[in-house]
């Protein structure tokens, strides 16, 4: 695997870690991490593996400031800024190729649904979405799923307690183009990133067959 590559944005450089199928990509899926950890949790590990070996190019997105250090992540609208200044940069350098897929875990699922649109994405794949605070239901943040704008997969575990499967399920219902696929474990989805990846895989599957 080789070193990340540094794209600059407003916020300073983001890094941007490739992993590249053996042949040619069949598409291209990028993922942001979450707003505790980085681009190197369980989950977003094994989607990467399992989605490379399936003949994506994965680029997991390192948000400007977990690069330089920090441990906050700043406002929904400075990340959706950091985000797109990469997608932007992905695509001009060549690095986007076939259908896009935006995803990433928690927080970054929650970018990707919010840029989805915006960047001509064909899907998203989000991994353990927050879809309110835990004990506070009422601070949902359905809308952020249910405006996508695109088929969405959302990857949850059963004992979420930011959102367990069915409460993400009832989100959306109504709507044809979303999937809940539940796995074992809570919301750091380290119980078992291989079920994580095969349900991920199988969506993505699906999605290029549609």
């Amino acid at each position: 695997m080789s070193p990340p590559a540094l794209v600059g944005t407003p916020l300073g450089p983001a890094a941007v870690h490739a992993e590249e199928p053996a042949d040619g990509a069949r598409g291209t899926l990028v993922l942001g991490h979450g707003a505790g950890g980085g681009v190197g949790s369980a989950d977003l590990v094994a989607v990467t593996g399992a989605a490379a070996a399936a003949g994506w190019r994965v680029l997991r997105v390192e948000q400007p400031w977990r690069v330089a250090g920090g441990r906050i992540a700043p406002a929904p609208p400075r990340l959706d800024l950091a985000w797109t200044a990469v997608l932007d940069a992905l695509r001009a350098g060549g690095a986007v190729s076939g259908p896009l897929v935006l995803g990433g875990r928690s927080a970054g699922a929650r970018v990707a649904c919010r840029t989805a649109a915006a960047q001509g994405a064909v899907g998203v794949l989000a991994l353990a979405f927050p879809l309110h605070p835990p004990g506070r239901p009422e601070k949902s943040r359905a809308g952020e799923l249910t405006g996508a704008g695109v088929p969405v997969a959302v990857v949850q575990g059963e004992t979420d307690a930011f959102g367990r499967p069915a409460e993400v399920l009832a989100a959306l219902e109504g709507r044809p183009a979303a999937s809940v696929l539940p796995v074992p474990g809570d919301h750091s989805l380290g119980r078992a990133p291989g079920a994580v990846a095969a349900a991920a895989l199988t969506w993505l599957e699906d999605l290029l067959s549609r």
